[in-house]
């Protein structure tokens, strides 16, 4: 089959999808993936054709509007300040998934480019199947990935209720973007009010879930859907880490990585400064990582070691834990490695997962970016390293996820898909 790949956000947005593009092109698939043009090297790294859009998520997370908000982590004026620059990129995502999906067979998208992938499977008749990376089925078993974990007190019915709001929120702040689209370069009429989320375009195909059912269980009310598996895309076989980097490691005890990924901060410095106080109290090594100015320190002590980017799948194996944002990749990657996670969520699902983290006892209570002082830190730090029953927990549940093939088991989906379109 011909396969297009719609991914839009940052890195760990787009990784896991470049992941399942390897797998399908290793299958014997073509795969063409759309994404922003500062992950072309990304994706043509694995092998897989790429289609650029014009436009650099990094450049947006790091403009001064987009770092102060990220630092209030209110979900609602982030996705306000998003709408507008959604829109600016309406017409450029529009424009070149008209070109870019042409003579496929089908269209893969997950939540950042299930609006314009809709669009472009009714424009050109494609069929869609939804690949996403955290729920985003209503279902009466958990809240909403955007509401506290704590409102299940209230009930299923609510618990449902709180996923339809989630799509909701995710809907209206794209809305004015996705009408303009359709207008004004693929001609089609404006999508429903509250969105398309009947359209059978999306209920045509099952629903896959790139997450561990040992993290989250398939609920039973979930219809049409796979829970595979993660979809990990590890470092290339001949990447080598560097020699410095290889010495520290082996200079002292594992130490606990420290890192943010694409969350910025508005004072990186002061952020390094917390993160160091709360090492030198727990007497531990770390390794942090920069991430998108994230973490910014000069004259680091000799017990911490600063890198800009390495890969989680070698990186957190050898380390004690694991403390980070609580992205979805990143995430996955840390309980794959098998050692506790510390999440610091900013915004959007990124709670969430802390508190799956916390519930499953393979991390300590999260900490909201908000609230994270150097105190909470280094007693989260002590927990994860000195509490024997969560680390043992969080190795039992590193060696279920490694033993899971998410990739493979999308591959069979789709395989079964082409063997229906062709009888």
């Amino acid at each position: 089959m011909r396969i297009a790949i719609i991914a839009s956000g940052s890195q760990g947005d787009v990784q896991p999808y470049v992941a399942l593009g390897k797998g399908l092109k290793e299958a014997g698939h073509t795969v063409r993936l759309l994404s922003y043009e500062n992950f072309e090297n990304l994706a043509t790294s694995q092998g897989l054709e790429f289609w650029a859009v014009p436009g650099n998520v990094q450049e947006i997370v790091e403009s001064k509007e987009m770092r102060e908000l990220l630092e209030k982590g209110n979900f609602l004026t982030i996705t306000s300040y998003t709408a507008k620059e959604a829109q600016r990129a309406a017409i450029r995502w529009a424009k070149e998934g008209l070109v870019a999906c042409q003579e496929m067979d089908l269209l893969l998208v997950g939540t950042g480019g299930l609006y314009i992938g809709l669009s472009l499977a009714e424009k050109l008749g494609l069929p869609l199947l939804q690949a996403q990376v955290f729920p985003f089925t209503p279902t009466t078993a958990f809240p909403g990935v955007l509401f506290p974990q704590s409102v299940a007190r209230l009930g299923g019915l609510f618990n449902r209720w709180s996923h339809h709001l989630t799509r909701q929120l995710l809907w209206q702040g794209v809305r004015s973007a996705d009408q303009l689209a359709r207008k004004e370069v693929l001609g089609l009429p404006p999508t429903p009010f509250f969105g398309a989320y009947n359209s059978p375009h999306l209920h045509r195909y099952p629903t896959l879930y790139g997450f561990s059912p040992s993290v989250i269980p398939k609920p039973s009310d979930w219809n049409n859907t796979h829970v595979t598996g993660y979809w990990f895309l590890d470092a290339a076989p001949d990447w080598k880490p560097p020699s410095a980097l290889l010495e520290f490691l082996e200079g002292g005890s594992p130490p606990v990585y420290i890192g943010f990924g694409s969350m910025v901060s508005r004072n990186p410095e002061e952020t390094a400064d917390l993160v160091l106080q709360a090492l030198e109290r727990t007497q531990q090594r770390a390794i942090m990582l920069s991430g998108w100015s994230g973490l910014r320190k000069d004259n680091l002590p000799s017990t911490v070691y600063l890198v800009d980017s390495i890969p989680h799948s070698w990186l957190f194996p050898r380390v004690a834990a694991v403390v980070h944002h609580g992205g979805a990749g990143t995430t996955a990657a840390g309980l794959r490695a098998g050692v506790p996670s510390i999440i610091i969520p900013f915004f959007g699902d990124q709670p969430f997962w802390g508190r799956r983290v916390a519930e499953l006892g393979v991390g300590p209570e999260p900490i909201p970016r908000k609230q994270l002082t150097v105190e909470r830190l280094a007693q989260a730090i002590q927990t994860a390293l000195s509490d024997q029953t969560m680390r043992q927990r969080a190795a039992n549940l590193g060696a279920k996820i490694r033993s899971e093939d998410g990739i493979a088991n999308v591959v069979a989906v789709i395989e079964k898909i082409e063997k229906r379109q062709v009888a």
